[in-house]
């Protein structure tokens, strides 16, 4: 399918959902802390979403059967929320919120740290969101979605990382997952050029270890093979005239 191009009514429906989107995580993120199940993640993001007149997107999403993802310590994405996982001083959990406001979709994520981690789980935490920030200054009109994949990956194996390449980001709008396909490594100078009214997520997952992936019996849940902490940061943005807006920064 090809890329859609949003209209200026279209971006302003994605920047009240991202606003959602970013003040569910915010609100949500604020109360994790050790002895807090993934599942009460669950409750408060479904409690969240909906006093601001909105709805999870990934509630019910090809059968996921959650409101958010968590994915703790050495899983990358899409980890379901349990009763039975409660957190632990240590823990490092990325919590990935998506709202659908009047249609259109906000998706955004962070890592959040319980107690205090080790060296090598802050670590990743803090390359994760530098990453994020990197792809993010390479998007503007005319560059090459290439170049968003380049600058991530550069940026982590300068740091001694690595970056996972089986999942990426996507496009975003009136559905929560939309052409083009974000990837987080690879060659600058490939790639659709970028044009003002395009809208996409960039969600570097950065490993400490190998960047190898499995998918467990659940058939969701996606983790380091080698057992490696690793961490993601995501933003949902558009391109427009002279650069990027971000369109899920926190309040």
């Amino acid at each position: 399918m090809a890329i859609v191009i949003h209209g200026a009514s279209e971006l302003e429906a994605l920047r009240r959902a991202g606003r959602v989107a970013s003040e569910t995580l915010a609100a949500v993120t604020a109360r994790v802390r050790a002895g807090v199940s993934t599942s009460e993640i669950d409750a408060w993001v479904r409690e969240d979403t909906a006093a601001r007149g909105a709805r999870p997107s990934q509630l019910g999403y090809r059968g996921f059967p959650a409101a958010v993802c968590t994915s703790r310590n050495h899983v990358v994405c899409h980890g379901i929320p349990s009763s039975h996982e409660v957190l632990q001083d240590g823990d490092i959990v990325n919590v990935d919120v998506t709202s659908e406001l009047h249609g259109f979709h906000g998706d955004t994520s962070v890592t959040v740290c319980v107690g205090t981690p080790s060296k090598e789980a802050r670590h990743v935490v803090d390359m994760a969101r530098r990453a994020l920030e990197v792809g993010i200054a390479a998007v503007r009109p005319g560059a090459r979605l290439g170049d968003v994949g380049a600058a991530i990956e550069s940026f982590v194996r300068r740091e001694g990382c690595g970056v996972v390449r089986d999942y990426g980001g996507h496009g975003i709008g009136r559905r929560m997952h939309m052409p083009p396909h974000v990837a987080h490594h690879g060659p600058g100078g490939v790639g659709p050029r970028l044009r003002v009214g395009m809208a996409f997520t960039i969600e570097p997952m950065i490993t400490i270890g190998e960047p190898a992936v499995e998918v467990l019996a659940d058939g969701w849940t996606v983790v380091t093979v080698d057992g490696s902490p690793t961490a993601q940061f995501e933003h949902t943005v558009a391109v427009v005239e002279g650069g990027c807006e971000v369109l899920t920064r926190p309040p």
